[in-house]
């Protein structure tokens, strides 16, 4: 597919989306706000500063202009962080071409609002929701972006553009599934990212897999039971964007959310473990919008509790495990 495509965001994320854009044939304007990197992507075709090694095609150019990222561009992607995205995004309403897909690469649940990303990018950018598409699952940027084989899900509430969306980014590496559940495929992006950190803390305590499956398992019932209560399709959660990113994401050391969990389970401070991590996790802030929405609901999730206390300081990391540990017994399905 031929498609002039603007991605925002040149983090990893938004790169490595960029790169598989561009492999199955599009034309594409990676924005970012460093002149540097924008600079290196258009002349050098690489992104040293957050995608370092990789070689990027001709056809993805930077650039620090969002104008001239979004001139002519019939997808517009969303790739900058979830708690500013609102901002951001709304500088450049004007900018959006008419009749433009917006296509969410964001996870998260913003703060105060509760808001889901793909509602964000809808009230930013003043787009109508069914021209709005969310793209989750088992996407390792660092693992994409060489070319390893995965698969992923596009969901929105109109089957075109979930179509249009998957046509553009469909490769030889790259899968894409349409599914119109986009409330279920969200919150699997957003909580996923809190069990990461929690698996991340385990880890760095010196647990082993055992734990990591409970977690996991347990974590999967969270999500789960908030995406039930909120109208999420039950089948959802033991797809792609359900099991298979919490699997991907609470077991590899290249997610990031993972590795700052890590580092608070060896002992660092919250504000050391970022350093340490090479920036903000998603999953710190977004634990506290998803226990925020949960607590509306009356969803219990005491793992996303657990994390959150964590996180504020309210609970040590050793104080973790034997919390949750001390539950009520109960039936598992319950």
């Amino acid at each position: 597919m031929s498609a002039v495509v603007a991605v925002l965001g040149a983090g990893a994320w938004g790169t490595t989306f960029a790169k598989v854009l561009a492999d199955a044939g599009c034309e594409v304007r990676l924005w970012g706000r460093d002149d540097a990197v924008a600079r290196s992507v258009t002349e050098d075709h690489r992104n040293e500063k957050y995608l370092p090694g990789v070689d990027l095609p001709a056809s993805v150019t930077g650039t620090t202009d969002p104008a001239s990222a979004l001139a002519g561009a019939s997808i517009v992607v969303a790739a900058v962080p979830s708690q500013v995205a609102r901002v951001t995004l709304g500088r450049m309403a004007s900018l959006v071409e008419p009749g433009a897909v917006v296509v969410s690469l964001m996870k998260g649940v913003e703060l105060s609002t509760d808001r889901l990303m793909s509602e964000v990018v809808a009230e930013a950018l003043g787009v109508p929701g069914e021209r709005v598409a969310v793209v989750s699952g088992p996407n390792l940027a660092k693992e994409i972006a060489v070319g390893q084989p995965t698969a992923t899900v596009v969901a929105s509430t109109s089957e075109d553009t979930a179509r249009i969306v998957a046509r553009a980014c469909t490769s030889s590496y790259f899968r894409p599934y349409t599914n119109d559940d986009v409330v279920g495929v969200e919150l699997c992006g957003a909580v996923k990212n809190v069990i990461a950190l929690a698996v991340g803390i385990a880890h760095g305590l010196g647990y082993g897999w055992n734990t990591t499956a409970t977690l996991i398992t347990r974590g999967l019932v969270e999500i789960t039971r908030l995406g039930l209560a909120l109208g999420a399709q039950a089948e959802t959660f033991a797809g792609l964007a359900g099991m298979g990113d919490l699997v991907a994401t609470c077991a590899s050391p290249l997610s990031r959310n993972h590795t700052l969990g890590s580092h608070l389970g060896r002992g660092l401070s919250l504000d050391d473990a970022i350093a340490a991590t090479g920036g903000t996790a998603e999953g710190v802030k977004s634990s506290q919008s998803v226990l925020e929405l949960a607590g509306k609901h009356g969803v219990e999730m005491p793992i996303t509790a657990g994390v959150v206390a964590v996180v504020t300081g309210e609970m040590t990391v050793a104080e973790l495990g034997p919390a949750l540990l001390s539950r009520p017994q109960k039936p598992e399905g319950r």
